[in-house]
This record gives structure tokens, C-alpha cells and sequence, in this order.
């Protein structure tokens, strides 16, 4: 997966080549260390890994402000504080610090992003915050693990940048966690049997596909039904170069010498195609949902204040922060997410299309004078039954606020950082300027977007104001006016 989209990201044998590199400034010397670890006609990356890291700190100890010095600044002030670092991971985590998404791919990223709503959890071996950034989901690293809400999480298994202590890349590291694994395992295999589970981005031959089986059929033998039920939920999507397949086929997998699993298989690089069709899935209540249920049991399991009643009739609660209704649906009506919340979340429900949640739109109470942010909304949810009110009222609303601007906000602003830095804007006009500027087209919506995902202020008016001008012009008609004076 980050070989597919990120700029800066490596295979196993081409990270440890590129540490190599930086440290030697040649290729013959990791050639010389590769060629000492060849075992039944593989290489042994952890065995690699390990010589390489020792070599890596010698060096740099030796070196103290040369080309490393940065790295081993970082270390020593580690040092400081009681704390030993691997100078050779504390480099590892630099390099994949960033995230540099391949433009190329902006397209296949959109696509990715909707299925969110629909994933409970992603495990992932990768080091880099890829799934995370894409996902909002909390990453999950060692021990964190063990008693950890699933839903919405990232398990790290083999370690993260933020945390280069626990990187597992040496033939130590994958000792030690196989040694500490067990509960870890406990908690996959929970996962295993109670989810659908989808490996993307992995080949049929890779070893931590192989591990994670064999994790499963230690403990479930594999003729029973609960084995059957597992590999009926399991579908494994392989890449292959150029191919638009998304025929679904069975597959026998050899986990050991005495058992053989048939697992479902997709063979593409149609990766739009999988994606669109995760995020089509209508599931009654979503991942995010689920997790929200689960927090608010974990409160209840604690003690402490938090009040617990069982009802049939929701009319029947006292108002309260949290409500779990357990009834018959006939007269539970759960709505999860009102105006504030669909504001709030806008780019999310935008980017993940969920029109679960605005079909919830046509039951809020959204006043004559509220910014609201229709437009976007209704491109994704066609079957709003207000779409037009709630249009004209925007439209209403963004006119009068133009109206009433004075002249001095009316300047066209090239970028947003000109009108919060210069002199000739007073802080009461800066929004209105902003606003304005949007409307005209003289600042881009890239720009305002990247604004708006920045603030933490989302239900303020000021923050409405300029949401509602950049879903206006970002998904209005092409009959629709400009608004601006």
C-alpha cells in the first residue's frame, strides 16, 4: 500500500539498501553484507537488518557532527533523559516521517478515503502514518494493543515512526516479538473470527500473510465449520500489473505440511474498483457508530458516574449525553448526527460520501438563518427532500452577507496568508475578506479547504461563513450565479 502511494516509502531489501547507501556512499558494501545471509535460496532481510544496524551505530559514534549529525543529536538527547535509542531506527523513522502521496494517485486516494465508514480496523506491518492520515483512525503500537477498542484503530504490529523503539526490523526484534506475541495474537485471532477481514497490498507468498493464518489454524482446526465460517470471510487482493479483474476466484493456501486452507482471491491493479464497491456497502449502523456503542459499554463496565437504563420507549429517557437504546424499532428513533455534527464532519461525510448519514438531513430542523452547506451534500445524496429550500437559503445568506460587507472587505485576495498578515485588513474584516475572496474565484479552493481541515473551530459562525462560501463554489451548478457585488 505505501509503495502504491507514497513518494518516499521502500521494500524491505530496498530500505536497508538505501540506509546502506547514505552510510557508505557506494552499493558494493550492502551487496558484501546481503551476500552473507542467503539461506535456502532467500535472503534473510533480518539478518541483514541486523548487521547493518550495528554498523550504522559504530559509525555514527565515530562521527559525531558529520553527515549524521542530526541523528546523533536526537540520540544523545534521548540519552539525557534515560532513554536508548537505536540510532539506526531513530533514521528510519526520518525517512518515513513524511507523508508524500503520489499525485498520480489522487484519484485512487479519493476513492480509498469513503471506505472508512465501512472498515472497523486496519492492521498493518508499515511504519509510516499512511492509514492513519487517510483513515483519522487511532494508531495502536506494542502494548497499546492489548486493551485497545478495535474500531477506528491501526494496529502497528511491527512498530511506528512516532515510536522508534518499537520498530521490528532485526532478526532480535522479530525474536522478541514472537516471544511477547501472544496476547497480541489473542486479541488478531478475536478479530479474525467475529469480522470480514481483506488483506490488500500483500502478495499470496508473504510471510506475514502465512504467520497470520497459521496464527488462526493453530487454534482452529481446518475442516470445522468456524474455520469454514473464517475463510468464507476472508478475501485476499493481490496486485498484478495492469490487470482491471475484479473476478473473485478461490485459492489453496499451504500453511504447513499438514494443512491446506481455500481462501478468496482478487488478482488486479483495478484498486478504484475494490475501493468503490467497500463504500457502497449499506451496513445498518456504521464502523464509527459501532465504536461510539463500545465506548460508552467500556463506561459502563468502569463504574463511575455514568447513569444506565434499559428502555423499550426512548421518549421514556431523562435528557442525557449518552443514549444507548435498546428497543423495538418501532419506537426507537436514533439519530446520530444533528446540524452541529454534519458541519463538524463535512469533509469527512463529503470525502466518504456517506449518505447513510444525510438521509438524516430531511429530519433536522436547519433555520432560514443558519449557514448550512447544502450543495456539497446534495451531489452526494440526491434524495434530500429539502435540497432546494436549503439551497436558496444559502444562496440567500452568502448574498446578504456580501451586501453588507463594507468596502474594505471587498479586495481580492491571491492567498489566505496575505489577508491575516497584512496591515491594511483589520481583524474584525478578515473573515468577511476571506469570504469574498472565495466567492470571486481570487483565492483557489485547494487553498480554502486546506484552511478549513485545519481549523479546530467548528461551530463557530465565522467558520460557517466560510464553509458555506467554499461549498458554494466548489459544487454549484453551472447555472448558478457568482455571488459577489
Amino acid at each position: 500500500m505505501s509503495l502504491r502511494y507514497l513518494e518516499n516509502s521502500y521494500t524491505w531489501d530496498g530500505l536497508l539498501e538505501h540506509i546502506s547507501h547514505e552510510l557508505f556512499e557506494n552499493d558494493e558494501r550492502y551487496l558484501d553484507i546481503k551476500a552473507n545471509h542467503l539461506c535456502n535460496g532467500e535472503y534473510r532481510y533480518d539478518e541483514i537488518a541486523t548487521d547493518i544496524e550495528r554498523i550504522f551505530n559504530e559509525e555514527l559514534g565515530k562521527d559525531r557532527n558529520g553527515k549524521f549529525k542530526h541523528i546523533n543529536d536526537m540520540f544523545y538527547d534521548q540519552m539525557k533523559n534515560g532513554i536508548q535509542l537505536s540510532r539506526f531506527k531513530i533514521y528510519i523513522s526520518e525517512i518515513f516521517s513524511e507523508i508524500k502521496i503520489n499525485p498520480e494517485k489522487n484519484d485512487e486516494i479519493a476513492e480509498l478515503k469513503k471506505i472508512r465508514k465501512n472498515i472497523g480496523s486496519v492492521i498493518t506491518t508499515n511504519y509510516d502514518k499512511l492509514i492513519e492520515t487517510l483513515f483519522e483512525f487511532n494508531p495502536l503500537i506494542g502494548n497499546d494493543i492489548l486493551l485497545s477498542n478495535p474500531y477506528g484503530s491501526v494496529y502497528k504490529i511491527h512498530g511506528c515512526v512516532d515510536a522508534p523503539d518499537k520498530i521490528i526490523i532485526t532478526q532480535n526484534d522479530y525474536n522478541l516479538f514472537n516471544r511477547r506475541y501472544e496476547l497480541i495474537r489473542a486479541q488478531l485471532l478475536s478479530l479474525f473470527i467475529h469480522n470480514p477481514i481483506i488483506f490488500i497490498g500483500y502478495s499470496i507468498g508473504d510471510e506475514n500473510i502465512r504467520n497470520i493464518l497459521k496464527t488462526i489454524f493453530d487454534y482452529v482446526s481446518s475442516d470445522s465449520e468456524l474455520a469454514k465460517k473464517i475463510q468464507a470471510n476472508f478475501l485476499l487482493i493481490e496486485y498484478e500489473a495492469d490487470s482491471d479483474s475484479t473476478e473473485v476466484f478461490e485459492h489453496d493456501i499451504t500453511i504447513n505440511s499438514h494443512t491446506t486452507i481455500r481462501v478468496n482471491k482478487i488478482k488486479t491493479d483495478n484498486f478504484i474498483a475494490i475501493y468503490h464497491a467497500l463504500s457502497e456497502l449499506q451496513l445498518p449502523i456504521s464502523a464509527m457508530d459501532v465504536r461510539k456503542v463500545q465506548s460508552i459499554v467500556k463506561q459502563i463496565y468502569e463504574g463511575g458516574e455514568i447513569k444506565v437504563r434499559i428502555t423499550n420507549d426512548i421518549d421514556d429517557l431523562d435528557n442525557s449525553s449518552k443514549v444507548l437504546a435498546i428497543g423495538n424499532i418501532h419506537t426507537i428513533n436514533y439519530v446520530y448526527q444533528n446540524v452541529n455534527d454534519m458541519i463538524s464532519n463535512y469533509f469527512n461525510i463529503i470525502e466518504e460520501e456517506n449518505v447513510q448519514v444525510l438521509n438524516l438531513v430531511d429530519k433536522q430542523k436547519i433555520q432560514e438563518n443558519q449557514y448550512f452547506p447544502i450543495f456539497g451534500f446534495s451531489k452526494i445524496n440526491s434524495s434530500i427532500q429539502n435540497e432546494k429550500i436549503l439551497k436558496q437559503n444559502q444562496k440567500n445568506k452568502l448574498k446578504r452577507l456580501v451586501q453588507g460587507m463594507n468596502n474594505a472587505c471587498k479586495t481580492k485576495f491571491n492567498a489566505i496568508e496575505e489577508i491575516f498578515s497584512t496591515e491594511n485588513v483589520v481583524k474584525s474584516n478578515q473573515i468577511n475578506c476571506l469570504v469574498y475572496s472565495i466567492l470571486t474565484g481570487a483565492i483557489s479552493l485547494d487553498e480554502a479547504e486546506n484552511y478549513l481541515k485545519q481549523r479546530t473551530d467548528k461551530k463557530t459562525t465565522d467558520y460557517r461563513k466560510v464553509l458555506c462560501a467554499f461549498d458554494y463554489m466548489k459544487y454549484k451548478d453551472e447555472t448558478d450565479e457568482m455571488i459577489q457585488s
